[in-house]
């Protein structure tokens, strides 16, 4: 059989007509290497002077209603209550922030020593490093003295713009569509007086405070815009993989925090102990989930054949949806069983072994259907073809005429593949010696007429 797909391969974006080219060259090249260089030593020197000064802060005992930096008199004796002293405390909360900051700017490193000549590469690489910079803005930031309050806020402006920026250009560094311009200006006004007027009459009334959410807001919809209407292939699947790292960093940043602060407070007493170890475990949590963006984003810039992302967004949407479910069913039948036996010794035993065995059950049959649904509303060519395969395989068991399977394979072939060509061979006669024509040859199908 001979598949010729030629008609039918999508072109790369550097052959697709518009594709922009973001390459620097002679002094402007010079010229933005140095610029990056300035900026990120600015960051890490204001990173580490933060640092410094939050080790510090957190020393110093916070007022009642926890209104600074470390913690109230009462927290810190049920640190004491379970052997911990306040230099540990403190160590661990920097310590959080240091490995966020090296695992981003080990990233944004890696994509400047590899593109650093690539304009969209510079500012991710930017993004990347600064990234950790404005997760410490409304903590370590503030301890600072005074002096270092303009450097800081210079440094806390270029970063917003910057992120601002990189989700109006990429992936290709053009402002597409051309209102995104608009937008970025609203942006630069916004950020100026948020980030160096915050207490001014014009930044605390109603129209500039009503900002924040249509600004945070438009960088999702310039980039859903850009996927639906703009983008080539390969730089949808560059925003996949971008989009993909954003939804699990920042979701397992809200499941974290909403099983700490919201879930097991339904079930467990909040003290001061509990609040103190929630903060302890989100603490060491947090840099693990939010490795997943920088590493997207790498994969997105620094890519030669994407990987395949669609499968993993498949299995991550079928999983989230199991796990979700799972223990939803659960937690609810362990709290049924339990109101239901609590007459009987050993209820609460019966219940947990009645609900382990429940979900064990389920598991795999919840997870075929939340496959199909997926497939069905997400891949639909994937599941028709995949369901065309499943009933040819059935026929090729009962099918006799083979005169009628010939037809039928390559018909199923053209349906799921979708090639530009197709013709079947048959091998030749050990009597006559002779290759057979070509069983049948289809026409080259062009896109429009699919």
């Amino acid at each position: 059989m001979s598949l010729d797909k030629t008609a039918s391969k999508p072109a790369t974006s550097a052959t697709l007509p518009g594709s922009a080219d973001t390459s620097l060259h002679g002094r402007w090249l010079i010229l933005a290497r140095l610029v990056w260089v300035i900026l990120v030593v600015c960051m890490l020197v204001l990173f580490a002077t933060s640092m410094s000064a939050y080790y510090a802060a957190l020393h110093v005992i916070s007022p009642p209603d926890g209104s600074g930096l470390g913690l109230t008199a009462n927290e810190v004796r049920q640190l004491q209550e379970m052997h911990l002293s306040l230099d540990f405390y403190a160590w661990y909360q920097v310590l959080s922030g240091i490995l966020t900051m090296l695992i981003y700017a080990t990233v944004g490193i890696v994509v400047f020593w590899r593109k650093s000549n690539d304009r969209m590469a510079l500012l991710v690489s930017f993004v990347l490093v600064s990234f950790p910079v404005a997760l410490n803005t409304n903590s370590a930031v503030r301890a600072l003295p005074p002096v270092w309050q303009l450097p800081a806020n210079g440094i806390e402006f270029f970063i917003d713009i910057a992120i601002a920026l990189f989700f109006y250009v990429f992936p290709d560094g053009r402002f597409l569509p051309r209102w995104t311009r608009w937008l970025m200006v609203v942006n630069i006004f916004y950020w100026f007086l948020g980030v160096f007027f915050p207490n001014a009459p014009i930044t605390q009334s109603w129209p500039v405070g009503f900002l924040f959410l249509p600004v945070v807001a438009s960088y999702v919809v310039a980039q859903v815009y850009r996927y639906w209407r703009i983008s080539t292939p390969v730089q949808r699947q560059q925003t996949k993989w971008v989009i993909f790292g954003i939804a699990i960093t920042f979701g397992g940043f809200l499941i974290v925090i909403g099983v700490l602060y919201a879930l097991l407070p339904l079930f467990l007493p909040v003290t001061p102990l509990y609040t103190l170890l929630s903060d302890l475990i989100g603490q060491t949590i947090l840099p693990f989930v939010l490795l997943f963006f920088p590493i997207s984003v790498a994969i997105a810039i620094l890519r030669s054949g994407l990987w395949e992302i669609d499968t993993l967004i498949n299995r991550t949407l079928v999983y989230s949806i199991l796990t979700v479910l799972l223990a939803s069913v659960y937690v609810g039948s362990i709290l049924l069983l339990q109101f239901l036996l609590r007459g009987f010794t050993g209820g609460n035993s019966l219940a947990i072994v009645t609900s382990t065995l429940a979900i064990a059950a389920l598991f795999q049959p919840l997870r075929r259907r939340i496959q199909n649904i997926i497939d069905r509303r997400f891949y639909r060519r994937k599941y028709d073809a995949a369901r065309t395969l499943a009933a040819f395989g059935a026929t090729l068991r009962n099918e006799v005429d083979l005169n009628q399977l010939r037809e039928q394979l390559l018909s199923v072939v053209q349906e799921t593949m979708q090639p530009a060509h197709v013709s079947l061979w048959l091998r030749p006669s050990e009597h006559d010696g002779k290759q057979q024509a070509p069983w049948r040859t289809t026409p080259p199908v062009s896109s429009e007429e699919r």
